[in-house]
C-alpha cells in the first residue's frame, strides 16, 4: 500500500464540517440499502468477458453494451442508445452506451465516463478461480473487470440513483453517462466519436472513473497522468533463416541484436537513456521503497531502477517498457539463426511531455544505436498526451470534501503512472470543461493481471463519496 507522508494523514476528528444542508445521512442510507443489488449487477457485469481486441469474439462486447444499457434503464435514465463509429480501417468500433438526462435550468450538466470492455484474462492457471466468474474473498471481489472498469460504471449508476431517489424533484443536475467500449483496445474511435456527438457529449463537469486510490482505507483524488507512446522496433540481420551450426559465428542472430538494443534504452542505475525527455523530481506525496515493493511484487534482492523519489519515478518522469517480443517459442525452437526479431515498446511521459517529439526521440535513439549495422525498422503507434488537473476549480474541491465526508479520512492528491490519452481529446473538444479523475481500484487491485479485484468496503465508499459530490454540484452548480 502507498504510504502517505503526515500532512496528508489527517484522522476524521481534523475535518472541517460542511453546513451546507445536503442530506449526507439519507444519502448514506440510500447507498447502503441498494448496495447488495448493486454489488450483485456488477458480479453479472464480470460475467460477460466483453475485449475489444481484434482476436476476441465481437458477439460478447456487444452483450456487455447490451447488460449496461439495461441497467442504465433500470436506474432511470429513458434517452439510452448504444453507439459506434467505424475505425480507420472501416471496421466497426466498440458499442458505446450513452444516455443523457437534461439539466433544469440553471443547473449545470455532469458526464460520468467508464468503460465496459476489459483486458484479456491472460494465463488462466495463473488466476486462484474463474476470471469471468466474480468471487469473493477476504472482503475483495475477484474477476476480470471487476475493478478495472466495471466498478466504475456501478459506481455511477449507484450514486445516481441514491440521488435521485433522495432529492427525488429537487434532483435537477444534468447528468450524461458514456460507458466506452474499446479502451483497454486503445480508443481507437474516441476522436471520432466525439466529434460525432459533440453536443450529445457536452458538459460542464466530466468524472472519469478508471484510477486508483491511495491505498485502502484512504480515497485518493488523481491529479496527474502521464503520457504514453507505443509502437515496435525490429532488427533484422540475415535474409532468412540459415543453420546455426554451418553459419553462426561471424554474425549474431537477431534476437541477441535486439537484445544488446533493449539494453541501450536504461542506463546502469535504471533510468531511461532516450535523450530529450521531459522529467522532474517533484512530487507532493512520496512511497516508501518497502510499500512500492510489497505492492509491485519485487522479489528480494531485486534492486529498484532508476534515480529520485520513487513518487516522481512513478508519477513525473518517464518509464521505457518492453512488453512484448516476436521471436521463436522454446518449445518450437529449432537450431538456425533468426534472421529478425521484434519487440513492442510502451513509454510513459511525464506531465508536460509533447507525445510526438518523445516518439522522435525514441526513434532517433533506435536507429542511432543499431548494434553491428543490423537494420532497424521503427514503427510508432498509440499516443497520448499526459494530463493535469486544476486542483483549485469548483469540481475538484468538492471532489476532495465528497472523498473526505465518505471514507473519514483527507484525501490525498497523488499522480498516476498509467495514461488517459483521451482526456487530451476531451479537453480540446470541451477547452472549459472541469475534469476529475476518480477511481475505485487500490493498489492491490492488479488491474490488467491475473486475480484482478476490487476492496469491497472501499468501493461503498466510492459510490457514497459521488453521491454526495452530485448532490453538492446540484445544490450549488460550478459557483461553490
Amino acid at each position: 500500500m502507498w504510504a502517505m507522508t503526515s500532512a496528508h494523514a489527517d484522522t476524521p476528528q481534523n475535518k472541517q464540517p460542511y453546513s451546507g444542508g445536503i442530506p449526507v445521512e439519507a444519502l448514506t442510507m440510500a447507498v447502503n440499502e441498494s448496495f447488495d443489488a448493486t454489488m450483485e449487477s456488477l458480479r453479472n457485469l464480470v460475467s460477460i468477458p466483453g475485449i475489444a481486441w481484434p482476436s476476441f469474439d465481437p458477439k460478447e462486447l456487444d452483450r456487455s453494451a447490451e447488460a449496461v444499457s439495461s441497467l442504465v434503464e433500470a436506474a432511470g435514465m429513458t434517452d439510452v442508445r448504444v453507439l459506434r463509429c467505424d475505425k480507420a480501417d472501416g471496421t466497426p468500433g466498440g458499442p458505446a452506451v450513452v444516455a443523457r438526462r437534461p439539466a433544469a435550468a440553471g443547473k449545470p450538466t455532469i458526464l460520468l465516463y467508464a468503460h465496459h470492455d476489459v483486458q484479456p484474462p491472460g494465463d488462466r492457471s495463473l488466476w486462484l478461480s474463474e476470471p469471468f466468474v466474480a468471487e469473493e474473498r477476504d472482503g475483495r471481489l475477484y474477476g476480470r473487470g471487476a475493478a478495472d472498469d466495471k466498478a466504475g460504471i456501478m459506481a455511477h449508476l449507484a450514486a445516481y440513483s441514491a440521488v435521485s431517489k433522495v432529492l427525488g424533484e429537487e434532483f435537477g443536475l444534468g447528468v450524461t453517462f458514456f460507458f466506452e467500449g474499446e479502451e483497454e483496445a486503445g480508443s481507437p474511435t474516441f476522436r471520432a466519436f466525439l466529434e460525432e456527438h459533440q453536443e450529445l457529449l457536452r458538459s460542464d463537469v466530466i468524472v472519469v472513473a478508471d484510477s486508483s486510490n491511495w491505498k485502502v482505507g484512504v480515497p485518493a483524488l488523481t491529479t496527474s497522468l502521464r503520457g504514453l507512446v507505443d509502437g515496435t522496433f525490429e532488427v533484422r540481420v540475415l535474409d532468412h533463416a540459415v543453420h546455426s551450426g554451418m553459419f553462426g559465428g561471424p554474425v549474431l542472430d537477431a534476437p541477441t541484436l535486439l537484445s544488446r538494443l533493449i539494453a541501450t534504452l536504461h542506463d546502469d542505475d535504471g533510468n531511461v537513456a532516450v535523450a530529450g525527455l521531459v522529467g522532474r523530481d517533484d512530487v507532493a506525496v512520496d512511497l516508501t521503497e518497502e510499500d512500492y515493493r510489497a505492492d509491485a511484487s519485487v522479489l528480494d534482492g531485486v534492486r529498484l531502477a532508476g534515480s529520485g523519489t520513487i513518487g516522481s519515478r512513478l508519477w513525473t518522469k518517464p518509464a521505457l517498457s518492453i512488453i512484448g517480443m516476436d521471436v521463436p517459442a522454446v518449445d518450437v525452437a529449432s537450431n538456425t539463426l533468426i534472421p529478425a526479431a521484434r519487440a513492442k515498446f510502451s513509454m510513459r511521459l511525464a506531465p508536460g511531455q509533447d507525445p510526438d517529439a518523445a516518439m522522435d526521440a525514441l526513434k532517433s535513439h533506435v536507429e542511432s544505436k543499431a548494434p553491428f549495422g543490423a537494420k532497424v525498422t521503427f514503427t510508432p503507434g498509440e499516443r497520448g498526451n499526459p494530463f493535469a488537473t486544476d486542483t483549485s476549480s469548483v469540481a475538484a474541491k468538492l471532489a476532495l470534501w465528497a472523498l473526505e465526508e465518505s471514507w473519514g479520512v483527507k484525501p490525498v492528491e497523488m499522480g498516476i503512472g498509467g495514461s488517459i490519452p483521451f482526456i487530451a481529446d476531451l479537453l480540446e473538444m470541451y477547452p472549459d470543461v472541469q475534469i476529475l479523475v476518480t477511481g475505485v481500484e487500490d493498489p492491490d487491485s492488479r488491474a490488467h493481471s491475473a486475480n484482478e479485484s476490487l476492496h469491497i468496503g472501499d468501493f461503498r465508499h466510492a459510490v457514497l463519496a459521488e453521491a454526495l459530490m452530485l448532490a453538492r454540484l446540484n445544490a450549488e452548480g460550478l459557483g461553490a
